[in-house]
């Protein structure tokens, strides 16, 4: 067993840096299209806010979308700076990662409050839902920034 596991640690370490900057891409391509897909604004949208108690809805609707956006071309930004090993990169990609973090608590708290962790309805299982991931990986890049 031992053998077969340092065979498949020689072959795939090389390709351990390239494998967390796919996914820092997946998570910023996923961020910005989750953003853009918000553009233009719908009333609904802003409605939905509103109804959650959300202060300011019709900004906050804005704010959402933009803050999605940015913080995906951010993480996209921050990993291709990483392959010059920048500082600003690092920097980039842990601020880009705190703006996720804050919007998936938000999202899980306002939007999703009525799931639970691991009863509910099909498809209303926390455990069972991306947001969930996208916040697990928003902590991920925030704590390790672009280090390997």
């Amino acid at each position: 067993m031992e053998k077969i596991n340092n065979f498949l640690n020689k072959a795939t370490s090389p390709l351990d840096y390239f494998v967390k900057l796919l996914v820092q891409f997946c998570l910023g391509i996923s961020f910005f299209l989750h953003g853009y897909g918000k553009i233009p604004i719908s009333q609904g949208f802003i409605d939905f806010l509103s109804s959650k108690g959300v202060p300011f809805s019709n900004i906050s609707a804005y704010i959402v979308a933009w803050a999605e956006i940015l913080s995906g071309l951010g993480l996209i930004i921050g990993g291709i700076l990483s392959l010059r090993s920048s500082t600003l990169g690092n920097l980039i990609t842990r601020f880009s990662a705190l703006t996720i973090v804050i919007i998936m608590i938000n999202a899980l708290f306002i939007g999703h409050s009525h799931w639970s962790i691991f009863i509910g309805e099909r498809g209303a299982v926390l455990f069972a839902s991306e947001q969930l991931f996208l916040l697990v990986l928003g902590l991920f890049f925030l704590i390790r920034g672009n280090n390997k």
